[in-house]
C-alpha cells in the first residue's frame, strides 16, 4: 500500500465535477490520483485499485437508489483482498451517513458535505498513521453505533479551490468538445423533492455561494486554449442571475468573456429558473454566446407547482419560454408529468399545458414520475401519510387512485426507449437542435441552416405529438376500461410508439444527412462528410441493421 496514492470511484457519464475537485485538491497536495467510471465492470475495476495498491478508495454515491449496486462492489473488492480505507461521500451518504454505514458494511467512513478539505484532512492522517476518527465532518462506525464528528464551515471563497481535475473523454457535438462548469454553489429555494437546500443548510457557512467572474473565465480559457474546447454546460443548480448580486455578477462575466477574447469563441449554456428570464439580461447573454436554457418548469398547473414548493405560476412559464423564442435561445426543461398529488385530471391538465408549451416543435417534449429522494419534504410527507414503500435504494409510492400506477408504469414501458436512453430518439432531437447552433456559430457559410432547422423542428412537432396524443387516449382507455382483458389493445399501442419511434428517427437519419451532404460539410479538423455520415448512419441505425 502507498501511502500517496488515492483512487476514486463515481459515475463519469458526463465530467463528475465532484469528484474533479476532490481530485484536484488531492493531486495539488502530493497525491497520486486515479479516477475510475463506476460504469466499469467490478473485475476491471478490482484491476486498477490492486495495480495503484491505493491508500484509500473514495466512492461517490450521489443517490439511495445505486446504494445496492456499490455495496456489491465493496464486497467483491473485500472479498479479493482490497483491505486498505473506504470511503464514501455525496449527497445521500451526507443527509443520511448512519443509514448507509448500517447497509455498507466494507466501509469505513462517510466524507460528509462539501468534500474538498474534509477528504483531504482524512487522507492526510491515513497517510500519517494518524487518528483519523477526529477528522471534521466525517462520520464512522464505532462498535455498535455511528459516531458523527463536528461539521467544518463550507467553503466561503471557492476561488481558492483548484480547477477540478478532468479524466474523462470529452463529449463532442459535431468537432466541438464540451466540458462541464460550475460558476456558484447552493441553493437558496426550497422545492419540495430536492435536497440541494438541505445540503448546503446542514454545515455552518453561507449557503450560496459565487466563484468570481474572473476565475470562472479563466478557467474557460485555459480549457478552451489548452484543450481545446469550446461548449461549456454550466451544472449549477441555480445560475447566478437573481437581484442585484445576480446581475452585476452576469454583467461582470460578460464583460470578462469579451476582455479575454473568448465571447466569439465559446457557446455555453446555463439551467435557471423561469421566473429569472428577462429579455434584456437574455439578449446580452446570446449576443455573448448564451445558445441554451435548461428551465426547472417541472408542472404545468398552479396546484402541482404549490405541491413542489416552487414559488413559480403557469403564466411565468409562458413568459419565460416566449423570451427565449424570441431570442433565438434552444430551450430544454424538467418536468413532472406525475407526483405524489397526481390525478388523471392533473395528467390531462399538464398534456394541454404542454401542447401549448412546445406543441410548437421549439423544444422535445418528455415526462417523468417526482422521485422521493432521501430528505425531501416529499419523503417526510410520503411517510407521514404511510404512501412510502420500498427500501432504502428503492424508495417509491403508489398514486392515490390505483388506475394511474398501472397507466404509468404502461406510459413508462412504451415510451422507455424513445425517453430514457441516450440513444433514443428524444436525446436525438436534442442534440440535432445543438448542433444546429454549432454550426451557426462556427460554420456561418453553410447553406440552407434555416430549412435544416425547420425540418428538424417539424420533427420536434411530430414527436410531441405523438407523445401527447398516445397520453391522452391513454388516460381514456384506464379510466374507461377493464385493462387485465384489454391486453390486445394495449399491445396496439406499443406497436404504434415503436413504429412512429423508428419512422422518425428515420427521417431524423434522412435529414440530416441530406444537409450535410448538400452542403459538402466538412469540419475544422477536415473530417470529410461521409465519416459524418457514416457515424450518423451507425448512431441512428434500426434494431436489426447493419
Amino acid at each position: 500500500m502507498y501511502p500517496d496514492r488515492a483512487v476514486l470511484i463515481g459515475f463519469q457519464e458526463q465530467e463528475n465535477l465532484g469528484i474533479g475537485y476532490l481530485a484536484a485538491m488531492l493531486r495539488d497536495n502530493g497525491f497520486q490520483v486515479k479516477v475510475l467510471d463506476f460504469r466499469e465492470k467490478p473485475e476491471r475495476l478490482y484491476y486498477e485499485i490492486k495495480s495503484v495498491s491505493p491508500l484509500f478508495v473514495g466512492f461517490s454515491v450521489i443517490f439511495q437508489y445505486y446504494v445496492q449496486r456499490f455495496s456489491s462492489l465493496l464486497a467483491y473488492l473485500r472479498e479479493r483482498n482490497i483491505n486498505c480505507h473506504f470511503t464514501a461521500g455525496g449527497h445521500y451518504p451526507s443527509l443520511r451517513p448512519e443509514e448507509l454505514l448500517n447497509i455498507v458494511q466494507q466501509l469505513d467512513s462517510v466524507v460528509r458535505f462539501e468534500g474538498e478539505y474534509t477528504l483531504m484532512e482524512l487522507a492526510t492522517k491515513l497517510s500519517r498513521g494518524q487518528n483519523w476518527k477526529k477528522t471534521p465532518g466525517i462520520a464512522y462506525r464505532q462498535d455498535s453505533r455511528i459516531v458523527t464528528t463536528q461539521l467544518p464551515r463550507l467553503v466561503d471563497d471557492l476561488d481558492v479551490l483548484p480547477f477540478p481535475m478532468r479524466t474523462t473523454v470529452p463529449i463532442t457535438c459535431l468537432d466541438k468538445k464540451c466540458a462541464t462548469i460550475i460558476a456558484s454553489r447552493g441553493c437558496l429555494r426550497h422545492c419540495s423533492f430536492c435536497s440541494i437546500r438541505k445540503f448546503y443548510e446542514m454545515p455552518p457557512g453561507k449557503i450560496r455561494r459565487l466563484r468570481s467572474p474572473k476565475n470562472v473565465v479563466r478557467e474557460m480559457k485555459i480549457l478552451h486554449e489548452e484543450g481545446d474546447f469550446n461548449i461549456f454546460f454550466f451544472q449549477d443548480d441555480d445560475f447566478p442571475l437573481v437581484g442585484k448580486v445576480g446581475r452585476r455578477w452576469i454583467a461582470n462575466f460578460i464583460k470578462e468573456l469579451d476582455n479575454q477574447g473568448l465571447t466569439d469563441e465559446l457557446l455555453w449554456k446555463i439551467s435557471c429558473r423561469p421566473d429569472e428570464v428577462d429579455y434584456s439580461l437574455f439578449k446580452q447573454m446570446r449576443e455573448a454566446g448564451l445558445f441554451l436554457v435548461y428551465l426547472g418548469i417541472e408542472s404545468g398547473n398552479d396546484f402541482g407547482l404549490r405541491i413542489l414548493n416552487k414559488g413559480l405560476t403557469v403564466d411565468q412559464h409562458f413568459k419565460a419560454v416566449d423570451i427565449l423564442k424570441g431570442l433565438s435561445i434552444i430551450y430544454d426543461f424538467g418536468f413532472m408529468l406525475f407526483d405524489p398529488s397526481s390525478t388523471f385530471d392533473s395528467v390531462r391538465e399538464n398534456l394541454k399545458f404542454l401542447q401549448k408549451l412546445c406543441g410548437d416543435g421549439s423544444s422535445p417534449a418528455a415526462f417523468c414520475k417526482m422521485i422521493p429522494y432521501a430528505a425531501t419534504d416529499i419523503e417526510e410527507q410520503l411517510l407521514k401519510e404511510n404512501r412510502l414503500k420500498g427500501n432504502v435504494y428503492s424508495r417509491d409510492y403508489d398514486f392515490l387512485d390505483a388506475r394511474l400506477n398501472s397507466y404509468y408504469s404502461f406510459l413508462k414501458e412504451i415510451f422507455g426507449e424513445w425517453m430514457f436512453t441516450n440513444t433514443g430518439l428524444l436525446n436525438k432531437l436534442k442534440w440535432s437542435r445543438y448542433e444546429t447552433a454549432i454550426i451557426e456559430k462556427y460554420y456561418p457559410g453553410v447553406s440552407d441552416l434555416s430549412l435544416h432547422k425547420a425540418a428538424i423542428r417539424n420533427l420536434v412537432v411530430a414527436s410531441n405529438e405523438t407523445y401527447f396524443t398516445v397520453a391522452e387516449e391513454l388516460v381514456n382507455f384506464f379510466l374507461k376500461s377493464d385493462v387485465l382483458s384489454s391486453q390486445a389493445i394495449l399491445t396496439e399501442f406499443q406497436h404504434l410508439v415503436l413504429n412512429q419511434q423508428q419512422c422518425l428517427t428515420v427521417s431524423l437519419l434522412e435529414a440530416i444527412k441530406s444537409f450535410y451532404v448538400y452542403n459538402g460539410f466538412v469540419t475544422k479538423g477536415t473530417r470529410p462528410q461521409p465519416d459524418r455520415c457514416e457515424e450518423l448512419r451507425q448512431q441512428f441505425a434500426m434494431p436489426g441493421e447493419t
